[in-house]
């Protein structure tokens, strides 16, 4: 899925934890999309939360 691809991308080069809100801006994303996106990667482990609400590539 390129959405999830396009997501951690944005997060690394980010370098600092984001809520859905913040991917939704900076991907352009719909944030439904992003909610989704981030829904089945935390299940995948590739983004964990230092912060609450916010999130960040599991591997940096």
């Amino acid at each position: 899925m390129a959405e999830k691809e396009l997501i951690l991308d944005v997060m690394k080069k980010a370098g600092e934890p984001l809520n859905a809100g913040k991917v939704a801006e900076l991907t352009g994303l719909d944030r439904e999309v992003v909610d989704k996106a981030f829904a089945e990667m935390k299940k995948e482990g590739s983004i964990v939360s230092p912060v609450r609400c916010k999130w960040e590539p599991a591997e940096k």
